[in-house]
Parts: structure tokens; sequence; C-alpha cells
């Protein structure tokens, strides 16, 4: 469902503030299989995302989503095909507009454009299903309008948005980083709940080491542009933190000192 072959990304190049942000990553995800990425600060995570969603165009290498070559194509060409979460509660949702408003916007993504309502009454029904199952009451609460809502709320409403309509590829950018400890366990529950519902194809990029071991089936860390270990299966499910920092410290020869990076 998604491959990045051979992709590099240096920013500033030829000056003193050159960096390699990508170095010559490989990944190759299947359909349905859920992958967290962890790493350090400034170790490509954002950048890996930004190279899929089309935001970024790398040097080298191609993206393919579904066997399409996508490198070329526009950012809001590929959205059609990517949901993406962001950290920030408020990047994923119109505050002025009301639930199922912005509902109907996200709904609409993938669809061809009409002169029909964005909101009607077969359609608040369907709504009223997915946000039902969130548990946390905004079924019943369709004309709110969304800067209204809770940090938590919100970014279970940006979660649905980019779900429902089962995208090829779910990127989720630490998409907990910014809410409080309940709240993002909270949003950590439904995530893994509609990636399950939908099968969903998705890419998680954490700072969080427990939060990338708990969810997925599948586990890369990154460092310095670069992949540096990739475990999945019965090796993910048996995995530690402790193990997974002497796993850093045996292939790069250093220790990881973010501390971030460990926070449970």
């Amino acid at each position: 469902m998604l491959q990045l072959k051979q992709v590099s990304l240096t920013f500033n190049e030829g000056t003193m503030d050159e960096k390699k942000a990508l170095q010559n990553v490989n990944i190759e995800l299947k359909s349905g299989e859920f992958l967290t990425v962890i790493g350090s600060n400034g170790a490509g995570k954002s950048t890996l995302m930004n190279v899929i969603s089309g935001s970024v165009i790398p040097d080298t290498g191609n993206v393919y989503i579904d066997g399409k070559a996508v490198t070329p194509m526009q950012e809001y060409k590929r959205s059609r095909m990517i949901g993406r979460v962001f950290q920030d509660p408020m990047a994923g949702t119109a505050p002025s507009m009301t639930i199922e408003e912005n509902l109907a916007m996200a709904w609409a993504r993938d669809k061809k454009r009409s002169l029909k309502p964005g909101v009607s009454k077969k359609r608040k029904t369907l709504f009223r299903e997915h946000l039902a199952a969130l548990n946390l009451g905004l079924e019943d609460r369709l004309s709110a309008k969304v800067g209204l809502l809770s940090g938590g709320e919100r970014q279970a409403l940006s979660l649905l948005m980019a779900t429902f309509t089962e995208p090829n590829i779910l990127m989720l950018d630490e998409h907990t980083a910014a809410l409080d400890p309940s709240r993002a366990e909270l949003i950590t529950n439904i995530t893994g709940d509609v990636v399950e519902k939908f099968q969903l194809t998705t890419l998680m990029v954490t700072h969080n080491m427990q939060q990338a071991l708990d969810l997925g089936t599948r586990l890369i860390m990154m460092d310095k542009g670069q992949i540096i270990l990739d475990v999945a299966g019965k090796e993910k499910q048996e995995l530690t933190i402790e193990k997974l920092l002497n796993e850093f410290q045996r292939i790069r020869g250093e220790q990881l000192t973010n501390d971030k990076a460990v926070l449970g």
C-alpha cells in the first residue's frame, strides 16, 4: 500500500546549515499494517511524513501509494488518498464551523463535487453513528461549533475525520503529544479501535516509546535521517523501552539521551 524507495532529502545543501534529513530511506507497508516510528528530535520522523504527504519533495527516490508513483503529485491531490492527524488539535478542524460541517468537508474529500447540500438527513445519521463510537457524546452536539470543544474532543474528531472515509494511508503525526495524560490515553485507545475497525494502513510518528510499543504491528527507529531498526510480529511484542535503548546503544555506540523519547 505504501512504498518509499531510496528516498533522500538534504536541507540547505552546500551551506553551513546543511542537514541530511533523510538518507536512502526504504519502507514498504502492506495493506492493513500499522507502523510506529520513533526517534529523537531531528531524527527525520516529521520529514518522512511530509515527504509521504507531498508537502516536501525529496531530492532523490520515489513514493508509491497503492502501486501508483505519487512523487510528482501535488499535495492536494495526494490528500484524497491520505488521512492525517497533526500534533496540534487546532490544525485538523475548522473551529468556526460546526461538528457536522467539519464532518461533511471530510466526507467530501475523496468524492466528486456537486451542488447538493453538504449535510443531508442521511449524512447526519451516518455522522451520529460514527461519533457515537467515540463514546464522547459528540453525536448529540452536531450543531456545536468545533472551537468550543476541548483539545481531546477536537483530536478525537480530527481522528474520525481522517479515517471514516477509509483512506489508503492514515498518518498520525505525534497526535497525542499536545494533550494531558488522561486525554492522550483516551486518544491512544480510540486510535487502536479505529485502525482495527477500518483495517487502515497506518504510519504513526511518536516521541513516546511506550506508545510505540503498545500500538501497531511493526516499529522502526530513526536516527539522523536513517532507519536503524525495523522490528515486527513477535519480536516487537517482546520489546521493552530498556531493550530499545540497548539496541540504540548497540547500533550507534552511544546512549539515546533525549528524555522525551522514553516518557511513558
